[in-house]
């Protein structure tokens, strides 16, 4: 089933590459004010938990994220960095739960992480967990053989990456307003009607039926494309640049200037990008309440809303927002991993994945990490060699819009 893809706002969403860092939340739909001054004193205290208070956290943290049980002192005592009593450990626990980083759910029960116990144990997580062996062969084994549209591709992709993590897939496509042209070609469907074909530096290849105005051969077509190419490459869709008549041949001049006709429709469309939510069903087994998981999963069906708390998170230098650090009410339950997608050094979309607080982290950071990775080197390959990724096929005469399917990318 093709993944979920709706039309975002005009803005980038890709355009700053992001870390890991904490920030206060935003006043969309956002907790509580947090006076900054406050917030740098906590954010400071967070990094002079002793060497036995953070194995004793990062224990708790990564006990609980296996089990999904609270969390008791024997489960812990013996870790490493853990070589104490379980009395100690008691102790050390109940002090972490009066500095913010613990809650204990019930009087008898063990202890859980806060969002604040969360965001101490991705900050320290060193490098990046590593997929195993059968997953980093599945994402090459993926890469090598997939083909197509651009936007099946990044649908296909978000399928991908949700059922490495077991979260939802969220990806943002490539937007066009700055990509260059970097080759336009022109093929023959038949005597008096071709197919323009343009390359853009993003990967993603666009195209439109053109209508000629006689009967033309491959040759000539050929001439035309290589005059569209020589004046039009390095331009942009929007402004692909002047291109000069051809008066010594009023046949050739003629096919060019409907690829120039073309070029302008396409640059005028200003039809947005994609974005690509694949897994989401998976949410249903991450919440135990009923109504976090139909509350998640209704956000998730407004993609713009995602769209916009991707871009706030990113342009906070976020790569990780837990639980009300993106400020947005309605996922306070949720966490969000993102890492850029670059084509040969640009960035060029955005992609990560949504799930619980209680997230396996070191997995979902090396999983984003490399499925971003590779799709980036796969549109950047694909769009060096000319095959055919494309992007909005556009392969209908006139203005013709074009509806979006609507599914899940499981």
């Amino acid at each position: 089933m093709k993944a979920n893809r709706t039309k975002p706002d005009e803005r980038n969403l890709g355009t700053t590459r992001p870390s890991r860092q904490v920030a206060k939340p935003t006043t969309r739909q956002s907790a509580a004010p947090v006076d900054q001054a406050e917030a740098d004193a906590e954010a400071d205290a967070d990094t002079h938990l002793d060497h036995r208070k953070a194995a004793i956290l990062n224990a708790v943290v990564s006990e609980y994220i296996e089990t999904a049980q609270p969390v008791g002192s024997a489960h812990i005592t013996g870790n490493p960095g853990v070589e104490v009593s379980s009395a100690t450990v008691r102790s050390e626990m109940a002090a972490l739960e009066r500095d913010g980083y613990l809650a204990q759910p019930h009087t008898s029960a063990g202890r859980i992480p806060t969002d604040k116990g969360y965001r101490f144990f991705v900050d320290h997580l060193g490098r990046t967990g590593a997929l195993g062996p059968h997953e980093r062969h599945e994402v090459r084994s993926f890469f090598a053989h997939v083909h197509g549209e651009v936007e099946d591709l990044l649908g296909r992709t978000s399928g991908l990456l949700a059922g490495l993590t077991d979260y939802a897939a969220v990806i943002v496509g490539p937007r066009h307003e700055s990509a260059t042209i970097r080759s336009v070609q022109l093929v023959g469907l038949s005597p008096r009607l071709a197919l323009l074909v343009v390359v853009l530096s993003d990967g993603a290849v666009e195209k439109r039926t053109l209508d000629l105005p006689s009967d033309t051969s491959d040759d000539l077509l050929a001439d035309a494309a290589s005059h569209l190419n020589g004046n039009t490459r390095g331009g942009t869709l929007a402004n692909p640049g002047s291109v000069p008549e051809i008066r010594d041949n009023p046949s050739l001049d003629a096919v060019v200037a409907c690829g120039v006709d073309a070029l302008g429709q396409l640059g005028a469309t200003g039809e947005p990008d994609h974005v690509f939510v694949g897994g989401s069903s998976r949410m249903a087994s991450a919440f135990d309440a009923v109504e976090t998981v139909r509350s998640v999963l209704s956000i998730l069906e407004q993609q713009l809303v995602v769209v916009e708390l991707i871009e706030d998170i990113l342009d906070r230098g976020l790569s990780v927002a837990i639980g009300a650090e993106h400020g947005f009410e309605p996922l306070a339950a949720c966490a969000l991993v993102l890492a850029p997608v670059a084509i040969e050094g640009e960035v060029a979309g955005t992609i990560g994945v949504v799930g619980p607080t209680r997230m396996h982290y070191p997995r979902a950071l090396a999983a984003v990490e490399l499925v971003g990775e590779q799709l980036g080197e796969h549109l950047g390959a694909s769009t060096s060699t000319g095959r055919s990724v494309t992007g909005r096929s556009k392969t209908r005469s006139g203005a013709a819009k074009r509806r979006g399917d609507v599914g899940d990318g499981d």
